[in-house]
């Protein structure tokens, strides 16, 4: 009996890590994310706008041209919590809004499940190209802190940094209080701990590598999945803008995998140039010596680790 019930633990083990069993928990999770990509959306067209997959596109503005309405969920992103004192939980997510231009609309949107989908009961324009730096819900309130243009800013290059909040009346999402808290600058990361995800927008780091990034003292330091180092950092002639020195370590050997993870997230990091934040992720920005352009992107490590 023994040795059949350690059969039929193998055989299931094998199904669940091949993907044909999902373990209870994940299976919420991923059916949340489908119904999200593939929910109707009100509010940011002039008629309801159904994703497939995550993104929508409407017909050309002119016929036979290349512009024209285009809508994407922001990945990585949502927000849990009862705004209606229904004893419910609604979802809140972001989306982007593009006609072709060089603009994009922000939306934030107040999903509710019923019978297993999700309606859309309220959509807010959140502005253009504001950027997330993080966000919550509180006593039935949404809470953002951003980046957004300033009175003098261009609108490419945002450099405010606010408090805003939403609340939901009668079934409506209305701004109730914006508060500047002050200008873009290195200042703002003085004192924060954050765990990479990705390489670049398109290269997310392995599950066993760690990689950490700590400001404080006019230097960064962390975990560069092997060994530990530390650079110096400064502010740029513009808000955004940081040069970094080049980084000192501990010698470590570690697996070749890690090694190369190592070497090439220390490159970029001495080739980072500028900083923003995404979808409440710190967003690392510069030119590699083979002129590719690049983007690391971290989420905060309470975030991860509370």
């Amino acid at each position: 009996m023994k040795h059949q019930h350690l059969q039929i633990t193998v055989i299931l083990f094998t199904l669940m890590i091949s993907g044909l069993i999902i373990p209870s928990g994940v299976a919420g999770q991923t059916d949340s994310a489908a119904g999200l990509e593939n929910a109707t959306y009100i509010g940011i067209e002039d008629e309801p706008v159904t994703l497939l997959n995550g993104r929508w596109e409407g017909p050309p503005y002119v016929q036979s041209g290349a512009s024209r309405p285009r809508v994407g969920l922001l990945e990585d992103f949502n927000l849990k919590g009862d705004l209606d004192a229904d004893g419910h939980e609604e979802t809140i997510v972001l989306l982007w809004q593009s006609g072709g231009g060089t603009g994009s609309n922000i939306y934030m949107a107040v999903m509710k499940s019923e019978n297993g989908e999700y309606r859309n009961i309220s959509t807010a324009l959140v502005g253009d190209r504001v950027k997330l730096r993080g966000g919550k819900i509180d006593s039935g309130k949404i809470i953002f802190d951003v980046l957004q243009a300033g009175e003098n800013d261009p609108m490419c290059c945002p450099t405010q940094l606010a408090t805003r909040t939403w609340i939901l009346i009668d079934g409506q999402l209305e701004e109730n209080v914006m508060e500047v808290t002050g200008q873009l600058s290195l200042n703002v990361l003085e004192g924060s701990e954050w765990i990479l995800n990705r390489l670049t927008r398109e290269q997310p780091l392995p599950a066993d590598a760690e990689v950490t990034l700590s400001f404080g003292g006019g230097r960064v330091s962390g975990k560069s999945a092997c060994n530990r180092y530390s650079a110096d950092i400064k502010q740029g002639d513009s808000p955004g803008d940081i040069l970094t020195g080049p980084a000192m370590g501990t010698r470590m050997a570690c697996p070749v995998h890690l090694m190369e993870i190592e070497r090439n997230y220390l490159d970029s990091l001495a080739h980072v140039r500028s900083f923003s934040f995404h979808n409440g992720k710190l967003a690392l920005s510069g030119q590699n010596v083979d002129g590719t352009q690049f983007t690391m992107l971290f989420s905060p490590k309470m975030a991860q680790h509370p």
